[in-house]
Protein backbone atom coordinates (compact mmCIF):
# COMPACT_ATOMS: atom_id res chain seq x y z
CA UNK A 1 0.00 0.00 0.00
CA UNK A 2 3.03 2.28 0.24
CA UNK A 3 2.80 3.22 -3.44
CA UNK A 4 -0.86 4.30 -2.97
CA UNK A 5 0.39 7.07 -0.67
CA UNK A 6 2.10 8.71 -3.64
CA UNK A 7 -1.03 8.48 -5.78
CA UNK A 8 -3.16 10.02 -3.03
CA UNK A 9 -0.55 12.75 -2.54
CA UNK A 10 -1.30 14.08 -6.04
CA UNK A 11 -4.53 15.48 -4.59
CA UNK A 12 -2.60 17.72 -2.23
CA UNK A 13 -0.23 19.35 -4.69
CA UNK A 14 -1.21 22.89 -5.76
CA UNK A 15 -1.05 23.88 -9.43
CA UNK A 16 -1.31 20.29 -10.70
CA UNK A 17 -4.29 19.79 -13.01
CA UNK A 18 -5.41 16.61 -14.73
CA UNK A 19 -3.57 17.25 -17.98
CA UNK A 20 -0.33 18.05 -16.17
CA UNK A 21 -0.76 14.94 -14.00
CA UNK A 22 -1.18 12.78 -17.10
CA UNK A 23 2.02 14.16 -18.66
CA UNK A 24 3.94 13.51 -15.43
CA UNK A 25 2.60 9.97 -15.19
CA UNK A 26 3.54 9.34 -18.82
CA UNK A 27 7.07 10.57 -17.97
CA UNK A 28 7.61 8.84 -14.61
CA UNK A 29 5.23 5.87 -14.95
CA UNK A 30 4.42 6.01 -11.23
CA UNK A 31 3.97 9.12 -9.06
CA UNK A 32 6.70 7.91 -6.69
CA UNK A 33 9.19 9.00 -9.35
CA UNK A 34 7.86 12.55 -9.19
CA UNK A 35 8.19 12.77 -5.42
CA UNK A 36 11.78 11.49 -5.52
CA UNK A 37 12.87 13.65 -8.48
CA UNK A 38 15.43 16.42 -8.11
CA UNK A 39 14.38 20.04 -8.02
CA UNK A 40 16.23 20.56 -11.31
CA UNK A 41 14.22 17.77 -12.99
CA UNK A 42 10.97 19.25 -11.71
CA UNK A 43 11.92 22.66 -13.08
CA UNK A 44 12.84 21.16 -16.44
CA UNK A 45 9.42 19.51 -16.53
CA UNK A 46 7.81 22.94 -16.19
CA UNK A 47 6.35 22.53 -12.71
CA UNK A 48 5.32 25.71 -10.92
CA UNK A 49 7.39 26.91 -7.98
CA UNK A 50 4.50 26.32 -5.57
CA UNK A 51 4.15 22.71 -6.77
CA UNK A 52 7.87 22.05 -6.38
CA UNK A 53 7.87 23.58 -2.91
CA UNK A 54 4.90 21.45 -1.86
CA UNK A 55 6.68 18.28 -3.04
CA UNK A 56 9.94 19.15 -1.30
CA UNK A 57 8.20 20.13 1.96
CA UNK A 58 6.69 16.64 2.27
CA UNK A 59 3.58 18.09 3.96
CA UNK A 60 1.53 15.90 1.67
CA UNK A 61 2.64 12.74 3.51
CA UNK A 62 0.44 13.25 6.57
CA UNK A 63 -2.62 14.21 4.50
CA UNK A 64 -2.21 11.22 2.20
CA UNK A 65 -1.74 8.85 5.16
CA UNK A 66 -4.95 10.13 6.77
CA UNK A 67 -6.80 9.57 3.50
CA UNK A 68 -5.43 6.05 3.27
CA UNK A 69 -6.69 5.22 6.78
CA UNK A 70 -10.20 6.31 5.82
CA UNK A 71 -10.06 4.26 2.63
CA UNK A 72 -9.07 1.10 4.50
CA UNK A 73 -11.80 1.63 7.10
CA UNK A 74 -14.53 2.10 4.47
CA UNK A 75 -13.50 -0.78 2.21
CA UNK A 76 -12.89 1.52 -0.75
CA UNK A 77 -10.59 0.53 -3.61
CA UNK A 78 -8.19 2.85 -5.42
CA UNK A 79 -7.91 2.18 -9.16
CA UNK A 80 -4.78 3.94 -10.39
CA UNK A 81 -3.87 4.99 -13.92
CA UNK A 82 -1.29 2.17 -14.06
CA UNK A 83 -3.76 -0.45 -12.78
CA UNK A 84 -4.96 -2.88 -15.46
CA UNK A 85 -8.50 -2.35 -14.16
CA UNK A 86 -8.43 1.37 -14.93
CA UNK A 87 -11.10 2.08 -17.59
CA UNK A 88 -9.51 1.83 -21.04
CA UNK A 89 -11.95 4.35 -22.52
CA UNK A 90 -11.15 6.85 -19.77
CA UNK A 91 -7.46 6.68 -20.65
CA UNK A 92 -8.33 8.00 -24.11
CA UNK A 93 -9.60 11.39 -22.91
CA UNK A 94 -7.30 14.41 -22.62
CA UNK A 95 -7.64 14.80 -18.86
CA UNK A 96 -8.22 11.46 -17.11
CA UNK A 97 -7.94 11.44 -13.31
CA UNK A 98 -4.72 9.84 -12.00
CA UNK A 99 -6.88 7.44 -10.00
CA UNK A 100 -10.47 6.84 -9.00
CA UNK A 101 -12.10 5.76 -5.75
CA UNK A 102 -14.33 2.71 -6.15
CA UNK A 103 -17.07 0.88 -4.28
CA UNK A 104 -18.49 -2.18 -5.98
CA UNK A 105 -17.42 -4.22 -8.98
CA UNK A 106 -14.18 -3.04 -10.63
CA UNK A 107 -14.68 -5.25 -13.71
CA UNK A 108 -17.64 -3.10 -14.79
CA UNK A 109 -15.25 -0.24 -15.57
CA UNK A 110 -14.19 -1.99 -18.78
CA UNK A 111 -17.55 -3.24 -20.04
CA UNK A 112 -19.43 -1.74 -23.04
CA UNK A 113 -21.24 1.23 -21.49
CA UNK A 114 -23.80 3.87 -22.43
CA UNK A 115 -24.46 6.99 -20.36
CA UNK A 116 -28.00 8.24 -19.76
CA UNK A 117 -28.34 11.76 -18.36
CA UNK A 118 -31.00 14.44 -18.15
CA UNK A 119 -33.08 16.82 -16.10
CA UNK A 120 -33.25 16.56 -12.32
CA UNK A 121 -36.87 17.77 -12.40
CA UNK A 122 -37.85 15.09 -14.87
CA UNK A 123 -41.39 14.63 -16.09
CA UNK A 124 -43.21 11.33 -15.88
CA UNK A 125 -42.48 10.90 -19.60
CA UNK A 126 -38.77 11.58 -19.13
CA UNK A 127 -38.36 9.28 -16.14
CA UNK A 128 -40.26 6.46 -17.82
CA UNK A 129 -38.26 6.82 -21.02
CA UNK A 130 -34.95 6.78 -19.13
CA UNK A 131 -36.03 3.70 -17.15
CA UNK A 132 -37.15 1.85 -20.30
CA UNK A 133 -33.96 2.64 -22.22
CA UNK A 134 -31.78 1.62 -19.27
CA UNK A 135 -33.72 -1.62 -18.80
CA UNK A 136 -33.37 -2.51 -22.46
CA UNK A 137 -29.66 -1.68 -22.53
CA UNK A 138 -29.07 -3.75 -19.41
CA UNK A 139 -30.96 -6.69 -20.93
CA UNK A 140 -28.54 -6.50 -23.87
CA UNK A 141 -25.58 -6.72 -21.49
CA UNK A 142 -24.66 -3.05 -21.77
CA UNK A 143 -23.66 -1.17 -18.61
CA UNK A 144 -25.62 2.00 -17.86
CA UNK A 145 -23.60 4.98 -16.61
CA UNK A 146 -25.11 8.02 -14.89
CA UNK A 147 -24.54 10.48 -12.06
CA UNK A 148 -26.90 9.36 -9.25
CA UNK A 149 -28.71 12.72 -9.38
CA UNK A 150 -32.47 12.87 -8.85
CA UNK A 151 -34.67 12.66 -11.93
CA UNK A 152 -33.33 11.10 -15.12
CA UNK A 153 -30.09 9.81 -13.54
CA UNK A 154 -31.94 7.95 -10.79
CA UNK A 155 -34.45 6.53 -13.28
CA UNK A 156 -31.62 5.23 -15.48
CA UNK A 157 -29.86 3.49 -12.59
CA UNK A 158 -33.16 1.99 -11.43
CA UNK A 159 -33.98 0.72 -14.91
CA UNK A 160 -30.67 -1.13 -15.15
CA UNK A 161 -31.04 -2.61 -11.66
CA UNK A 162 -34.61 -3.75 -12.34
CA UNK A 163 -33.34 -5.71 -15.33
CA UNK A 164 -30.68 -7.37 -13.18
CA UNK A 165 -28.05 -5.55 -15.23
CA UNK A 166 -25.02 -3.44 -14.51
CA UNK A 167 -24.81 0.26 -13.72
CA UNK A 168 -22.07 2.71 -12.72
CA UNK A 169 -22.75 5.85 -10.68
CA UNK A 170 -20.21 8.68 -11.00
CA UNK A 171 -20.30 11.09 -8.06
CA UNK A 172 -19.47 14.78 -7.82
CA UNK A 173 -18.43 14.38 -4.18
CA UNK A 174 -16.49 11.96 -1.99
CA UNK A 175 -17.62 8.33 -1.92
CA UNK A 176 -18.46 8.69 1.75
CA UNK A 177 -21.21 11.20 0.94
CA UNK A 178 -24.60 10.23 -0.49
CA UNK A 179 -25.99 13.05 -2.61
CA UNK A 180 -28.83 13.64 -2.91
CA UNK A 181 -29.75 11.98 0.38
CA UNK A 182 -33.06 10.76 -1.09
CA UNK A 183 -31.01 8.33 -3.22
CA UNK A 184 -29.49 6.60 -0.19
CA UNK A 185 -31.29 3.32 -0.92
CA UNK A 186 -30.34 3.51 -4.59
CA UNK A 187 -26.71 4.15 -3.60
CA UNK A 188 -26.75 0.97 -1.50
CA UNK A 189 -28.28 -1.08 -4.33
CA UNK A 190 -25.71 0.13 -6.86
CA UNK A 191 -22.88 -0.65 -4.44
CA UNK A 192 -24.11 -4.26 -4.29
CA UNK A 193 -24.98 -4.79 -7.94
CA UNK A 194 -22.86 -2.24 -9.78
CA UNK A 195 -20.10 0.26 -9.12
CA UNK A 196 -19.86 3.72 -7.58
CA UNK A 197 -16.84 5.86 -8.44
CA UNK A 198 -15.45 9.33 -7.80
CA UNK A 199 -12.21 11.17 -8.36
CA UNK A 200 -12.80 13.44 -5.34
CA UNK A 201 -11.14 12.79 -1.95
CA UNK A 202 -13.28 11.46 0.88
CA UNK A 203 -15.21 14.19 2.63
CA UNK A 204 -15.47 16.37 -0.51
CA UNK A 205 -18.94 17.99 -0.43
CA UNK A 206 -21.17 18.12 -3.55
CA UNK A 207 -20.14 21.62 -4.60
CA UNK A 208 -21.62 22.99 -7.82
CA UNK A 209 -18.20 23.32 -9.47
CA UNK A 210 -17.58 19.59 -9.03
CA UNK A 211 -20.31 18.46 -11.39
CA UNK A 212 -18.93 19.71 -14.72
CA UNK A 213 -15.66 18.00 -13.69
CA UNK A 214 -17.60 14.83 -12.86
CA UNK A 215 -19.48 14.94 -16.16
CA UNK A 216 -16.35 14.35 -18.23
CA UNK A 217 -16.01 10.97 -16.48
CA UNK A 218 -19.61 10.02 -17.27
CA UNK A 219 -19.01 10.61 -20.98
CA UNK A 220 -15.41 9.34 -20.84
CA UNK A 221 -16.48 5.93 -19.52
CA UNK A 222 -19.10 5.51 -22.24
CA UNK A 223 -19.34 4.69 -25.93
CA UNK A 224 -22.14 7.24 -26.20
CA UNK A 225 -24.30 9.61 -24.17
CA UNK A 226 -28.10 9.64 -24.31
CA UNK A 227 -29.76 12.89 -23.16
CA UNK A 228 -33.35 12.46 -21.94
CA UNK A 229 -34.95 15.83 -21.18
CA UNK A 230 -32.71 18.86 -20.65
CA UNK A 231 -33.12 22.59 -20.39
CA UNK A 232 -31.36 24.67 -23.01
CA UNK A 233 -28.61 25.50 -20.50
CA UNK A 234 -27.97 22.48 -18.34
CA UNK A 235 -25.37 20.09 -17.02
CA UNK A 236 -26.67 17.43 -19.40
CA UNK A 237 -25.74 19.57 -22.39
CA UNK A 238 -22.29 20.07 -20.86
CA UNK A 239 -21.97 16.29 -20.74
CA UNK A 240 -23.05 16.09 -24.39
CA UNK A 241 -20.44 18.70 -25.38
CA UNK A 242 -17.74 16.82 -23.46
CA UNK A 243 -18.80 13.60 -25.19
CA UNK A 244 -18.28 15.22 -28.59
CA UNK A 245 -14.87 16.53 -27.55
CA UNK A 246 -13.95 13.01 -26.44
CA UNK A 247 -15.09 11.48 -29.73
CA UNK A 248 -18.15 9.81 -28.26
CA UNK A 249 -21.57 9.53 -29.90
CA UNK A 250 -24.39 11.80 -28.70
CA UNK A 251 -28.04 10.72 -28.68
CA UNK A 252 -31.15 12.69 -27.75
CA UNK A 253 -34.74 11.71 -26.97
CA UNK A 254 -37.34 14.07 -28.45
CA UNK A 255 -40.22 15.38 -26.36
CA UNK A 256 -43.19 17.67 -26.49
CA UNK A 257 -42.52 20.99 -28.24
CA UNK A 258 -44.30 22.73 -25.38
CA UNK A 259 -42.01 21.29 -22.70
CA UNK A 260 -39.21 23.42 -21.22
CA UNK A 261 -37.13 20.26 -20.88
CA UNK A 262 -37.39 19.41 -24.58
CA UNK A 263 -35.45 22.51 -25.61
CA UNK A 264 -32.07 21.01 -24.84
CA UNK A 265 -32.69 17.67 -26.50
CA UNK A 266 -34.27 19.26 -29.57
CA UNK A 267 -31.28 21.61 -29.87
CA UNK A 268 -28.97 18.59 -29.83
CA UNK A 269 -31.00 16.88 -32.57
CA UNK A 270 -30.82 20.03 -34.71
CA UNK A 271 -27.06 20.01 -34.23
CA UNK A 272 -26.77 16.43 -35.45
CA UNK A 273 -27.35 14.22 -32.40
CA UNK A 274 -28.95 10.88 -33.20
CA UNK A 275 -32.69 10.91 -32.44
CA UNK A 276 -33.61 8.02 -30.13
CA UNK A 277 -37.04 6.38 -30.20
CA UNK A 278 -35.95 3.01 -28.80
CA UNK A 279 -32.83 1.14 -27.75
CA UNK A 280 -32.14 -0.15 -31.27
CA UNK A 281 -31.39 3.41 -32.44
CA UNK A 282 -28.43 3.34 -30.03
CA UNK A 283 -27.36 -0.21 -30.87
CA UNK A 284 -27.43 0.38 -34.63
CA UNK A 285 -25.59 3.72 -34.49
CA UNK A 286 -22.76 2.17 -32.48
CA UNK A 287 -22.76 -1.05 -34.56
CA UNK A 288 -23.19 -3.15 -31.45
CA UNK A 289 -23.79 -6.78 -32.31
CA UNK A 290 -27.16 -8.23 -31.23
CA UNK A 291 -29.13 -11.17 -32.65
CA UNK A 292 -31.79 -10.37 -35.26
CA UNK A 293 -34.57 -11.68 -33.04
CA UNK A 294 -33.36 -9.34 -30.28
CA UNK A 295 -33.52 -6.38 -32.65
CA UNK A 296 -37.09 -7.21 -33.64
CA UNK A 297 -38.06 -7.67 -29.99
CA UNK A 298 -36.83 -4.28 -28.87
CA UNK A 299 -38.30 -2.44 -31.81
CA UNK A 300 -41.83 -3.44 -30.79
CA UNK A 301 -41.56 -3.97 -27.02
CA UNK A 302 -43.91 -1.86 -24.90
CA UNK A 303 -44.22 -1.54 -21.16
CA UNK A 304 -47.55 -2.62 -19.56
CA UNK A 305 -48.83 0.96 -19.15
CA UNK A 306 -48.27 1.70 -22.85
CA UNK A 307 -49.91 -1.56 -23.85
CA UNK A 308 -53.01 -0.68 -21.80
CA UNK A 309 -53.28 2.64 -23.62
CA UNK A 310 -52.72 1.07 -27.04
CA UNK A 311 -55.42 -1.52 -26.36
CA UNK A 312 -58.03 1.23 -26.00
CA UNK A 313 -57.24 3.02 -29.25
CA UNK A 314 -58.88 0.79 -31.84
CA UNK A 315 -61.27 3.73 -32.21
CA UNK A 316 -60.42 7.41 -31.60
CA UNK A 317 -60.55 8.53 -27.98
CA UNK A 318 -59.69 11.79 -26.29
CA UNK A 319 -57.24 12.16 -23.43
CA UNK A 320 -59.87 12.37 -20.68
CA UNK A 321 -61.64 9.22 -21.94
CA UNK A 322 -58.39 7.26 -21.88
CA UNK A 323 -57.44 8.44 -18.40
CA UNK A 324 -60.92 7.66 -17.05
CA UNK A 325 -60.92 4.17 -18.58
CA UNK A 326 -57.50 3.35 -17.13
CA UNK A 327 -58.13 5.13 -13.80
CA UNK A 328 -54.84 6.98 -14.27
CA UNK A 329 -54.00 10.68 -14.12
CA UNK A 330 -54.37 12.81 -17.25
CA UNK A 331 -50.77 14.00 -16.85
CA UNK A 332 -49.34 10.46 -16.83
CA UNK A 333 -51.47 9.33 -19.76
CA UNK A 334 -50.52 12.44 -21.75
CA UNK A 335 -46.82 11.72 -21.18
CA UNK A 336 -47.10 8.16 -22.49
CA UNK A 337 -49.17 9.27 -25.48
CA UNK A 338 -46.38 11.70 -26.37
CA UNK A 339 -43.87 8.84 -26.25
CA UNK A 340 -46.11 6.60 -28.37
CA UNK A 341 -46.48 9.39 -30.93
CA UNK A 342 -42.69 9.73 -31.16
CA UNK A 343 -42.44 5.96 -31.68
CA UNK A 344 -44.95 6.17 -34.51
CA UNK A 345 -47.49 3.95 -32.77
CA UNK A 346 -50.19 6.53 -32.06
CA UNK A 347 -51.49 9.51 -34.01
CA UNK A 348 -53.25 12.59 -32.65
CA UNK A 349 -56.37 13.51 -34.60
CA UNK A 350 -58.25 16.83 -34.73
CA UNK A 351 -60.06 17.53 -31.48
CA UNK A 352 -57.19 16.06 -29.43
CA UNK A 353 -58.29 12.52 -30.07
CA UNK A 354 -55.85 9.63 -30.41
CA UNK A 355 -55.84 6.41 -32.45
CA UNK A 356 -53.32 3.61 -32.88
CA UNK A 357 -51.68 3.58 -36.29
CA UNK A 358 -52.12 -0.10 -37.11
CA UNK A 359 -55.93 0.26 -37.19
Amino acid sequence: MESIIYWLALHYLPGLGHRRSKKLLDFFGEPKGLFSASQKTMQELGLKAETIQAILSKKWIKEAEEELKKIKTMGIEIITYSDQRYPALLKQIADPPPFIYLKGEAQLLNTPSIAIVGARRASFYGSKTATNLATNLAELGITVVSGLARGIDAAAHQGALQAGGNTIAVLGCGLDIVYPLENKKLYAEIKKQGAIISEFPLGTPPLSQNFPVRNRLISGLSLGVVVVEAAFRSGSLITARLALEQGREVFAVPGSISSFYSRGTHALIKQGAKLVENVMDIVEELNLSVPKETSEHYNIKLDPFSERIISLLHTPKNLEEIALSLKESVVDVSSILTLLEVQGLVKQLPGKQYIRLDV
